[in-house]
């Protein structure tokens, strides 16, 4: 099931939360976004609905096994894109971090690979 790009930054966001803090709620979210509250929680409702999450009653938000698994690839993409921009093409990293960001939601597989390749050829 293809989900937009806001559906991923959300799935990316709970990743990363949950691996810097080990429980991820919509508050957490919402202020590693700057999103609202009701923002944050119109989108959780969207993504559960369609088995990229579980929301437990105290408030944890879990990946489940396709969220965590969308949310790794666009993790993996953005990292990427990130260190081929620094690398490559001698981007400033706040810069690239930004522009990597947009650019992950919308690569071809292709262009992805190649990245991929030079990234892995040029590890320093």
């Amino acid at each position: 099931m293809k989900i937009k790009e806001s559906g991923e930054n959300y799935l990316e966001t709970i990743l990363v939360l949950h691996n810097r803090n080990g429980l991820v709620r919509s508050i957490d979210i919402a202020n590693e976004l700057d999103y609202t509250k009701a923002s944050i929680s119109r989108a959780m409702g969207i993504l559960k609905k369609e088995g990229y999450i579980t929301m437990e009653e105290n408030g944890e938000i879990n990946l489940t096994e396709t969220g965590h698994e969308k949310a790794t690839q666009i993790y993996e993409r953005h990292k990427l894109i990130t260190e081929y921009l620094v690398k490559a093409l001698q981007i400033e990293e706040e810069i690239a971090v930004a522009d990597a960001c947009r650019i992950e939601h919308v690569i071809s597989q292709e262009s992805f690979r190649q990245i991929k390749k030079w990234v892995e050829r040029n590890p320093k």
